[in-house]
């Protein structure tokens, strides 16, 4: 018999690989799909701790608490759907809240990224889990071998067998205890009725929310109102971003050379993630690759406000620039890490970690530092302190360092510009971008002390915020972006949009940054020699 007649298959071969695969295949099946259903997992969602659960059920449910009614849609899976359960979230009133789902879910791109992700994560866990399971039987058999399993056939029949086997059902009945009653619900009638019905005929529904269903056992008159007041905020929300986004999307913008890099600048958003993918429509108008982040992305930097992170990573997923430093709202360690977790370049180049510039857009040099106040050492603008100034002044330093060492930063992104204004005076610094203040300043150019040339500019606020709130159906004040033009290296050019709140659209004209005029003052409060008697810049110097 040749090797080759030896290595064919029999049919008895085939025959018992068939029956394992198969055996492999049931087994795995019957352990994914309960451990699937089993599973769970915790996301931040719409601004709560959430609980998202799997179900055989055709409905997506979200269960929103004791107060607010449940509420419930098709699920898009043919097989199954989805449980989520709210948790702690921080808002003053119900209201607040209310208002919040409705603007959310006006644009829920992210939000069903992450339900979408948690998901695949349990589903592929679970599939790993079966398969682990399945290979456990076929590997047992292939390792016992034909004699050691005829010996084990021989044995099942012995009263030792009968014992271990009666040992083995006991302790599953003790694990499951079926004796156990489940206590009744307080409730276990589930009444519900579409959103149209549940609000009433005098409250147009819009047709993407023609399907979700409220559950309505438990709902006051006081809640059916909180309802209709968010129907009229996500339709109201839902109109006015599509038609900016429309609007910018057609915007006649300076395009770009072969050789020239653009960047869109956003600060201030304090949670508008309507503006998001307006912005995102000006920057692809504009052909921008890269986006520059002057912070404050929330209001008070707690974990509730990653729906805010999660829309402006979903708005610029794509790009191979994303850079980003936190302001004086961005409050604590949770913002620069989930942003860092999202892909993005966190930039604190005086920090411990990745310290010093980095390659920004357009190859420049980019250096970013966050800002004081981010780590509560000062708690507003009229309240800036020694701190402030003293990162002002090794901000200087640093930045004159790598001038004098040949690296001279291009493009200083700070929250605030007059963290630059030190490194501007000693001409060490060629483009200063910063945001904080919600008006548009600049630019201004500005002659260093070694004859360098310097710009400063402010961005107004991309979340067209009044203080740091921003979340409505509309911006509460005009909402900027700049777009910004490098070229060989370096920033040449910049030009300013502007949503107004009644939907109307500014463009300003494109300025080269090499025609901007030396301003005529000297930068306030930056002299070039500190004075034993002003060292520091203090609270009252009008540059802080």
């Amino acid at each position: 018999m040749t090797l080759r007649d030896r290595l064919r298959p029999t049919r008895r071969g085939l025959a018992v690989a068939g029956a394992l695969a198969l055996v492999w295949l049931v087994v795995a099946v019957a352990v994914a799909v309960p451990a699937f259903l089993g599973s769970s997992r915790t996301v931040v969602l719409a601004s709560h701790d959430a609980l998202l659960s799997p179900t055989t059920e055709g409905w997506l449910t979200v269960n929103s608490g004791p107060v607010l009614p449940d509420v419930r849609l098709p699920s898009p899976a043919p097989y199954g759907g989805l449980e989520i359960t709210l948790g702690k979230t921080e808002a003053a009133t119900t209201e607040e809240l209310v208002d919040r789902y409705a603007f959310i879910a006006s644009q829920p791109d992210a939000q069903v990224d992450i339900v979408v992700g948690a998901v695949e994560d349990m589903a592929v866990s679970a599939i790993l889990r079966g398969a682990v399971a399945g290979l456990v039987p076929v590997g047992v058999w292939l390792l016992l071998g034909r004699v050691r399993r005829l010996e084990l056939l021989r044995r099942v029949r012995t009263p030792g067998a009968v014992v271990v086997a009666s040992g083995l059902a006991l302790a599953v009945l003790t694990a499951w205890q079926p004796w156990v009653d489940t206590p009744d619900a307080i409730t276990d009638v589930e009444e519900w009725e579409t959103l149209q019905d549940f609000v009433g005929p005098d409250v147009p529904v819009p047709a993407a929310a023609a399907a979700v269903e409220i559950r309505t056992d438990v709902t006051t008159q006081q809640t059916r109102g909180l309802i209709q007041g968010a129907v009229d905020t996500y339709e109201a929300s839902q109109t006015f971003y599509d038609d900016a986004a429309e609007a910018a999307g057609g915007l006649e913008l300076r395009e770009p050379e072969d050789d020239e890099t653009v960047a869109v600048l956003v600060s201030d958003r304090h949670d508008n993630i309507g503006m998001d993918r307006v912005a995102r429509a000006i920057a692809d108008a504009a052909g921008a690759t890269a986006v520059l982040d002057a912070g404050d992305d929330t209001s008070s930097g707690r974990s509730w406000e990653a729906f805010s992170l999660d829309s402006l990573d979903a708005a610029f997923s794509d790009y191979e620039g994303r850079f980003s430093v936190t302001g004086n709202h961005d409050t604590g360690p949770f913002v620069p890490g989930y942003l860092a977790e999202l892909g993005w370049d966190v930039l604190d180049g005086m920090g411990e970690e990745d310290p010093g510039p980095v390659e920004g857009p357009g190859g420049s040099v980019l250096f970013g530092v966050p800002d004081p106040r981010s780590s509560s050492l000062t708690p507003d603008r009229d309240a800036v302190g020694a701190s402030f100034d003293e990162v002002r002044a090794d901000l200087a330093d640093e930045l004159c360092r790598l001038a004098d060492e040949g690296e001279r930063v291009d493009t200083l992104l700070v929250h605030d510009a007059n963290l630059g204004n030190r490194a501007l005076a000693r001409g060490c610094v060629g483009l200063v971008l910063g945001g904080h203040v919600h008006t548009r300043i600049g630019p201004e150019a500005y002659e260093g002390e070694n004859g360098e040339r310097g710009v400063r500019y402010t961005n107004g606020t991309t979340g067209g915020a009044a203080f740091a709130i921003a979340v409505g159906s509309k911006p509460r004040r005009a909402a900027e972006v700049t777009l910004l033009t490098y070229r060989d290296g370096e920033a040449v050019g910049l030009q300013y949009v502007v949503l107004q709140t009644n939907g109307d659209v500014e463009v300003g004209d494109y300025v080269e940054l090499a025609d901007v005029a030396i301003a005529e003052e000297p930068l306030t409060g930056v002299p070039a020699e500190p004075t034993e008697e002003q060292p520091r810049l203090g609270p009252e110097d009008p540059a802080a």
